[in-house]
Order: structure tokens, then C-alpha cells, then sequence
């Protein structure tokens, strides 16, 4: 089998889908715009040859390496990044080298715009927030009235996270929004208060979970940056059975096939009419990749596994080859920013209260500073109390701070 994968190098763990595809038998051949000297040696010895293009948004060249690799190697079986960013490059290479393992060029669109997910949600019976394409002002504002009023939530129709969203509290904000808006299609929402749960499975290609989790996350990451708070997440022990009834039957809605997956929800705190009511689900957004960031790494941990090799299980004989674990726990992640702030626990005393739990600690590269934090302490806990204690061990920060 002869697998591209492209940008292997981005994020750095992602060497690991590479290494364990190559213990399958794998023939893996990288692309990215790293230099070849640059990459980890784990990424190295996982490759079978790796071509270097300039810019890897630049399709010509990319396509170029898959041409290359082609000739080289013979028919390509399978092209993925598992990165948000390369999602519709890779759907295009794939249409143009007859690569049928994923998704094709006109499909993609469907797992790309907000709007678009809208009706695969309401068909598996997930509820969403109601939106309106901006337009005008006035269309916007009678949108608004007839919804419930503010506050609204404008964000892109195509994007990831919190990128360029705003939270509409006022006509003012809305006057203020449609002044400064990039000129890119926007959505205007319902705005949803709720904490996110995400419901993350590898998938066979029968549309059949293989894997499945949750994470807990903050509601906004945008306060995080803005407001310059620390970003604490966790991964749980199980699923809820509502939030994998839910996640199966999205899986279902989008036809999803032979894919490492994380699909967003809110779980709702705070009443909605014609919504839902507290404690219900609310589909967000369906994100066709991993989750980011450590979270691969606090699946493994919390169940006891290894996603990275059921992932390449999947692409390699399409079914789970890893037994189930019975060591099933939590996995939280605390990040500090340590170059604005000063905190009330040094790194020793974090060590001596929870140095047999703590199984990762990071200092991140700059670039995830604003979200991630500059270091990090991820840890085992037994229950979701122990999970809040040691984030706010770790994230207490001292007073003149």
C-alpha cells in the first residue's frame, strides 16, 4: 500500500500516525515544506522518501510531489494529512489522481461551510443554532428579532474555532461588526450558552466507530486569547450515552468513512426556545480530522491505548486490531502563560503533589503561546472532581499577577 501523507512534520506528534502506518507495512511518503535535515528522526525512519516543495499551498507544486510519487511507486492508495488547513487540497488531489479511500472534490464543501452542516445535523435529529447569511444590516436585524434577540454570535461560514468571531451583545456590535468584517461569507447565530463536549471516533469505512471519546473544553477559546486566561481541558473516562447517540448518528447524517473524526457540541447551560432546554446537546460543528493540540496524546492516556495505531488498524485492514482496555480514567491539560504571569506553584511543587500523575510537561513553541500557554502539565485524574483540583493547583496564579 502506498499511502502520502502530507505535512507529516505539522503538528510534530503526527510523526506517530506515520511510524505506526510504517509498522503495518505501509509504504509512507511524505510531503512538506521543511527541509529534509529538519524533520525528527522518528519522522525519518518512518518514511519510505519524502519531496520538499517550497510552499505547500501552492497546488502545483504539491500536485508535482504526487505525480512524482506516483511514477515512482505506482498507484497511490491513500493521501491524508489529518490537518484542517490541507482538507480541501487533499480532497482535490485525490479527485485528480483517482485516490477513492476519502473524500473527493465535490464532496468536501459539505464538511467545510457551517451553514452546509446545518442539514446533515437536523437529518440524524441534532438540533443547531438557526443562522442567517449576512447580507445587510437590516436582513441581519430582522433575523435577530425574530430569534430570541441578542445576544448573536457572528462567525465565518468557513473556518476553524474562534478566528475572527464576534460576539453581537447590541445594535452597536452589529454596527461595528458589519463595519470591520473581512470581506469572506459570514454566518450570524443564535448564540448558545453551553459548555463544548466533542465526540471524537476513528471510523471504519462502513461508517462504523472503531474508537470513540470525549473531551470537555472551555466555552471560548477567544476569551482565552483576548482576555489572556490559562486553557484547561480534559478528556473523559466514558462517553455519555446521549453524546454517543448523538455522535453515531452524525456520523451517519455526513456519511463519514475510514476517518479519524471530532465533532463539536454544546451541552446547553442555559435554556433556548426552540432550541433546547439545560443540559441538552446542541450540534456546533463537525471538524473531519483529529482533534488538536495534546489531545491524541490524553486519549491514549485516559483509555489506556494507542489511537495512533487503531488509526492506522483502520486504514490498513479496516477494523480495530488493539483490545478494548478496561483502565479507563481521565486526562487533563493545564497551560500556564508563564511569560505574562506568575503563579502561585512552582514547577516543584507541582512535581511533589502530583509527580506520579503527571505523564506530560511541555514548554510549547511560541506560535500556541496565546491558546495553549508557554508551558503545560497534563496528568491522570480518577474523577472529574480530581480534574478541576489539579487545574486550579497548576493555573492559581499569585495575586499581583
Amino acid at each position: 500500500m502506498n499511502f502520502i501523507f502530507v505535512s507529516p512534520q505539522f503538528p510534530q506528534t503526527y510523526w506517530l500516525f506515520c511510524d505506526r502506518l510504517r509498522r503495518n507495512g505501509v509504504n509512507v511518503l511524505g510531503i512538506g515544506d521543511s527541509s529534509y535535515d529538519s524533520l525528527d528522526w522518528n519522522l525519518k525512519n518512518a518514511l519510505t522518501e519524502y519531496y520538499k516543495v517550497d510552499d505547500l499551498g501552492n497546488y502545483d507544486q504539491v500536485y508535482r510531489a504526487v505525480a512524482y510519487f506516483a511514477y515512482r511507486y505506482g498507484k497511490i492508495d491513500w493521501l491524508e494529512s489529518n490537518n484542517e488547513y490541507w482538507l480541501v487540497q487533499d480532497a482535490q488531489l485525490r479527485t485528480d489522481f483517482h485516490i477513492t479511500t476519502g473524500v473527493q472534490a465535490d464532496e468536501i464543501s459539505e464538511w467545510k461551510h457551517k451553514s452546509s452542516m446545518k442539514p446533515h445535523y437536523a437529518a440524524a435529529g441534532i438540533p443547531t443554532a438557526r443562522c442567517h447569511h449576512v447580507s445587510t444590516i437590516r436582513s441581519a436585524k430582522n433575523f435577530i428579532t425574530r430569534n430570541g434577540g441578542y445576544p448573536m454570535i457572528a462567525k465565518p461560514d468557513v473556518g476553524v474555532g474562534a478566528a475572527n468571531t464576534w460576539k453581537l451583545e447590541n445594535e452597536d456590535d452589529l454596527k461595528e461588526f458589519f463595519r470591520i468584517k473581512p470581506d469572506v461569507p459570514y454566518l450570524i447565530e443564535e448564540f448558545v450558552e453551553g459548555n463544548i463536549f466533542s465526540y471524537d471516533a476513528i471510523v471504519d469505512s462502513h461508517c462504523e466507530p472503531l474508537y470513540e471519546s470525549m473531551t470537555s473544553w472551555p466555552p471560548s477559546i477567544a476569551d482565552i486569547v483576548n482576555k489572556d486566561l490559562d486553557l484547561g481541558y480534559f478528556t473523559g473516562a466514558a462517553v455519555p450515552d446521549e453524546l454517543k447517540k448523538l455522535g453515531r448518528a452524525a456520523l451517519k447524517s455526513f456519511n463519514v468513512r475510514s476517518r479519524f473524526v471530532h465533532l463539536e457540541f454544546f451541552k446547553m447551560t442555559k435554556a433556548r426556545e426552540g432550541l433546547g432546554e439545560v443540559g441538552d446537546y446542541v450540534g456546533l460543528e463537525v471538524n473531519m480530522r483529529p482533534a488538536g493540540g495534546s489531545t491524541p496524546d490524553m486519549m491514549n492516556y485516559a483509555h489506556s491505548t494507542d489511537v495512533f495505531q487503531i488509526w492506522a488498524d483502520m486504514v490498513t485492514y479496516d477494523k480495530r486490531l488493539l483490545p478494548e482496555s478496561e483502565d479507563h480514567h481521565w486526562c487533563v491539560y493545564a497551560g500556564r502563560k508563564e511569560y505574562l504571569f506568575e503563579y502561585e506553584h512552582s514547577h516543584e511543587e507541582i512535581m511533589a503533589k502530583y509527580g506520579d500523575r503527571i505523564v506530560m510537561y511541555e514548554r510549547r513553541p511560541e506560535v500556541t503561546w496565546a491558546t495553549m500557554g508557554s508551558v503545560s502539565y497534563t496528568a491522570h485524574a480518577y474523577s472529574e472532581e480530581e480534574v478541576y483540583e489539579f487545574m486550579q493547583f497548576v493555573q492559581a496564579r499569585k495575586e499581583n499577577a
